[in-house]
């Protein structure tokens, strides 16, 4: 099947922007040159205009045009919940996620300390590579209690957990406690990343609770250094 002219302009933009072609801060061309450049009627310009700024390549200002955004760095909230799949949501197609492990086991010690769990006790170990523009570029580790999220498939890992859990089974992901960190690569983290000859990792350790603060999950995110800004908003308290 053929493309939509729109998505064909799209993918034009979108690899020129990736590819460094266009710097970020620079305005694209207006709505008419670029209709003029790919001889295709404003309409089409304007959708294709669109879908690069749902997918995070540039930033519509009224009065100035469309301005490139550094899309070299991903933004993370620490202070926030939020699911990889509500990321890559806005990333469209740049994104991906695949499934490395899944699998259920019995705790060992390790998950003890970090899930508060008793001997006997099943839980959920999966590990997902995340992939951007490409590279692979974060490794999630998650560690689910069974007995709180009994019926997870490879299918809601490839998806969203959280969605899962919140639509699925009713339950309400309230808060987590978490603690970033910069370690050396593990093996797993050589074999599963793109690491480019990086020594290090970034890791956000998360203990995550359901609204009547049961610890349902223990979570390693490792990233790769260069490709994330993780920022929160600050008040000053009195």
């Amino acid at each position: 099947m053929t493309k939509n002219k729109f998505r064909l302009i799209y993918d034009q933009l979108a690899t020129e922007i990736q590819k460094g072609m266009i710097q970020p801060g620079e305005l694209l061309p207006s709505e008419n040159e670029l209709a003029d450049t790919y001889q295709a009627s404003r309409e089409t310009i304007r959708k294709a205009l669109k879908l690069l700024s749902e997918h995070g390549y540039i930033q519509k200002v009224q009065g100035k045009g469309s301005i490139v955004l550094d899309i070299s760095k991903i933004d993370f909230p620490i202070s926030g919940l939020v699911s990889f799949k509500e990321l890559a949501d806005k990333m469209g197609k740049r994104a991906k996620t695949t499934v490395v492990t899944f699998s259920r086991d019995r705790v060992n010690d390790f998950l003890r300390k970090h899930l508060q769990a008793v001997d006997g006790e099943e839980v959920w170990s999966v590990a997902r590579v995340r992939e951007i523009d490409g590279e692979k570029i974060i490794l999630d580790k998650d560690f689910l209690r069974v007995d709180l999220v009994p019926a997870l498939t490879k299918k809601d890992c490839e998806e969203s957990i959280y969605a899962h859990i919140e639509e699925e089974l009713g339950l309400v992901v309230s808060f987590a406690k978490k603690e970033i960190t910069v370690e050396e690569p593990t093996e797993e983290d050589m074999e599963q990343l793109d690491l480019e000859g990086y020594s290090n990792v970034v890791v956000v350790k998360s203990h995550v609770y359901l609204d009547d603060a049961k610890l349902f999950q223990y979570t390693e995110s490792r990233h790769r250094p260069d490709k994330f800004r993780f920022v929160d908003f600050a008040r000053r308290a009195k």
